[in-house]
C-alpha cells in the first residue's frame, strides 16, 4: 500500500470523507513526512508546494476579493514509527479575500517523530481567515509537535483559529503563536488539548491589539491525566484607543498531573482594556456524584466531564465546571 493510500485510510478511520480530496472544486495539500502526495488549486487560490530536505515548503495566496467557497484541506502525516516533518508555510489573503482551512494531522504509530511548523500569515484589509486544525495521535506519546506562527491581521480583517489535540498521546506539544491585529480587526484563538501519560504541553499565545478598535480573545481548554504537565502562557496587549481583549484559561487535572497558567496583560493606551481569567482544578465531586447517580461509572462520568471541557464551544448547557482560582491551584507546587 502506497503512502497516499495509507493516508486516505487514516482519513477513513477518523470518519473524514475522502471524497473531499477528489472534489475538483476543493483545494487541498497532502503530505506524508518529506513527501508531497497531492495538491490542487482552485480559481482565486494559488498553491505552490515543494519538497525540501526535511519537509514541505508551501506558499498559498488568495486573490483580492476572492471568496473560496469550499475549505482548503491540509493533510499532514508521519505514518511510520520514526520520522521528521517540517512544514514551512507562507499564507497571504489579499484585501477582501475569504478562506476557511481545515487541517488534519496524523501520527498513528509515532514513537520517535518530529512535526514542526513555521507559518507566516498575512490577512489583508477586510479579509477573513478561519483555520481549524485537528490532530490524531496513537497511544505511544512519541511525537514532538512544535508549531510556530506569526499572524498579521489588517484593518477590519478577521482571524479565527481552533487547535484540537484530544485523540491519543502527543508526547511533547509546544505551541508559540504571535498575533497582531490592526484597526477594527478581530482575532480569536482557541486551543483544546488532552495530555495523558507523561505528555508535556506548553502553549504560548501572544495577542497584540495594535490598531484602534481592535478586538481579540485567547482561550485555552486543557485536561491532564496521569503524570502529564502543562504550562499555559496567554499574553494580551492593548496599544490603541478602543481595543478590547480577553485571556481565558481553564484546566482540569487528575491523578498526578500538574498545570500552570500565566495570563499576562499589558496596556499602553488609556482607552484600551484587556481582561483575563484563569482556573485550574480537579473534576467537581458534586457533578461526579450526579452523573454516577444516573448510572455512569466513575470513569465514564469523568470522561464525560473532561469531554465537555474539550468540546468545541465548551458545550454550553451540558456541563458546568467549578474550578479553583489560580492562586489556589496545585501548579504552585
Amino acid at each position: 500500500m502506497g503512502e497516499l493510500d495509507r493516508l486516505m485510510l487514516a482519513l477513513d478511520q477518523r470518519g473524514i470523507d475522502r471524497a473531499v480530496m477528489a472534489d475538483t472544486a476543493t483545494a487541498h495539500l497532502m503530505a506524508s513526512g518529506q513527501n508531497l502526495l497531492s495538491r490542487r488549486e482552485v480559481p482565486g487560490l494559488e498553491l505552490d508546494a515543494r519538497e525540501n530536505a526535511d519537509g514541505i515548503a508551501a506558499r498559498i495566496r488568495v486573490a483580492r476579493d476572492a471568496h473560496i467557497r469550499q475549505p482548503l484541506h491540509l493533510c499532514f502525516a508521519v505514518l511510520p514509527a520514526d520520522g521528521r516533518q517540517r512544514i514551512d508555510l507562507d499564507l497571504v489573503l489579499e484585501e477582501g479575500a475569504k478562506l476557511d482551512i481545515v487541517a488534519h494531522c496524523f501520527f498513528p504509530d509515532a514513537e520517535r517523530v518530529e512535526h514542526l511548523m513555521d507559518a507566516r500569515v498575512e490577512i489583508g484589509t477586510s479579509a477573513r481567515l478561519d483555520y481549524a486544525e485537528a490532530h490524531f495521535h496513537g497511544p505511544h506519546g512519541g511525537v514532538s509537535v512544535v508549531p510556530k506562527a506569526t499572524v498579521k491581521v489588517g484593518p477590519r480583517g478577521f482571524y479565527r483559529s481552533d487547535f484540537s489535540l484530544t485523540t491519543g498521546r502527543v508526547g511533547r506539544l509546544d505551541i508559540d503563536y504571535e498575533i497582531e491585529a490592526g484597526e477594527e480587526a478581530v482575532a480569536e484563538l482557541t486551543a483544546r488539548v488532552f495530555g495523558r501519560g507523561r505528555d508535556s504541553v506548553r502553549i504560548r499565545e501572544r495577542l497584540v491589539l495594535a490598531g484602534r478598535g481592535a478586538r481579540g480573545l485567547v482561550k485555552s481548554r486543557v485536561a491532564l491525566a496521569d503524570d502529564a504537565t502543562a504550562e499555559i502562557i496567554g499574553i494580551g496587549e492593548g496599544n490603541a484607543e478602543g481595543c478590547r481583549g480577553h485571556i481565558d484559561c481553564m484546566e482540569i487535572v487528575r491523578d498526578r498531573a500538574v498545570a500552570s497558567a500565566q495570563p499576562l496583560v499589558k496596556v499602553t493606551h488609556p482607552l484600551a482594556k484587556i481582561t483575563h481569567e484563569a482556573a485550574i482544578g480537579s473534576v467537581d465531586h458534586h457533578q461526579l456524584e450526579t452523573l454516577m447517580a444516573h448510572g455512569l461509572s466513575p470513569e465514564q462520568a469523568v470522561d464525560l466531564i473532561v469531554g465537555g471541557l474539550l468540546r468545541r464551544g465548551d458545550a454550553p448547557g451540558v456541563v458546568t465546571f467549578k474550578l479553583a482560582p489560580v492562586a489556589a491551584m496545585r501548579s504552585s507546587q
